[in-house]
């Protein structure tokens, strides 16, 4: 039987590899020989060469048939899922294009309807895009991005601020139940966002002015919630325009309440941005 000193060996050849799992599946050299369009003594060399490397013999030669040693044994589970790995890294590479990621965020009222139909015509069109995408409040989506945790951003401020790549016009009304209205009651009840959420000092201020009692009846961060809340009859709110349902009614100067035209929307992206970013911020603004 062959005997060999054990030899430390950092890297195993991948040929070799192939040469020995060949031949443990053909079980026979001659048979191995011709699936690898080689001949039988030059697998019989590669054989060798391996158990060179390994130190071990990997194939028991004392009989006719092919069988594996016990270091054999070890060896082949090894063999297959360092030439199956190999192949995938070559897969990978043949493509020739690296996968590139944009983290985008997004305002909750934003992250549904026309942005995902437009997010997967973008994706289909960059097949190596992989996007990452964020929607919450503007205030914490600011962060994110001055913090360098986004690469695009599109984000609701008060007008006058003159900080974004591009600003457009936000327009709100106030929105209360068409089944079950509010703004009659009092004090009156307001649905509003979170504490130095977007709108709600907005509210509060408007029935300041006026001069009537209000209270926050509901408070959310999620966009879906405050618009349940107002067409069930919760209470009054102060919406973007695009976000009314059909079970919410639009109230105005007829109602008393004034016109609030102090917002908009800007995209926010470095100066440097590449191609696919600047292409995706066009998307996002032909959304506005």
């Amino acid at each position: 039987m062959l005997s060999i000193a054990f030899v430390n060996v950092s890297l195993l050849d991948p040929e070799l590899l192939r040469t020995f799992v060949s031949v443990v599946d053909c079980g026979s050299f001659t048979v191995a020989a011709g699936r690898l369009s080689s001949t039988q003594s030059t697998v019989s060399q590669k054989i060798a060469r391996l158990e060179e490397q390994v130190g071990h013999a990997v194939l028991d030669r004392s009989r006719r048939d092919v069988r594996l040693t016990a270091a054999g044994e070890r060896l082949i589970g090894y063999s297959r899922r360092l030439l199956a790995l190999n192949e995938e890294a070559v897969e990978a590479l043949s493509r020739g294009v690296v996968e590139t990621t944009i983290r985008l965020g997004v305002p909750e009222d934003f992250a549904a309807g026309r942005l995902t139909g437009m997010l997967v015509e973008f994706t289909g069109r960059h097949p190596n895009l992989k996007l990452e995408i964020t929607s919450g409040l503007s205030r914490d989506l600011r962060r994110l991005f001055e913090r360098g945790e986004l690469d695009l951003g599109l984000i609701k401020q008060r007008k006058g601020t003159e900080e974004g790549v591009q600003r457009w016009r936000e327009p709100l009304c106030w929105v209360d139940s068409r089944a079950n209205p509010a703004f009659d009651r009092d004090p009156v009840p307001l649905v509003a966002f979170p504490p130095h959420g977007l709108y709600r000092d907005d509210m509060i201020h408007t029935f300041e002015t006026l001069g009537r009692s209000w209270r926050i009846v509901y408070s959310s961060s999620s966009l879906a919630g405050i618009q349940a809340a107002v067409a069930d009859g919760l209470g009054i709110s102060l919406l973007p325009v695009r976000t009314v349902l059909p079970a919410h009614q639009v109230l105005g100067e007829e109602h008393g309440l004034p016109l609030i035209d102090n917002m908009e929307i800007a995209t926010y992206h470095r100066t440097d941005a590449g191609e696919l970013i600047t292409e995706l911020a066009h998307q996002l603004s032909l959304l506005i």
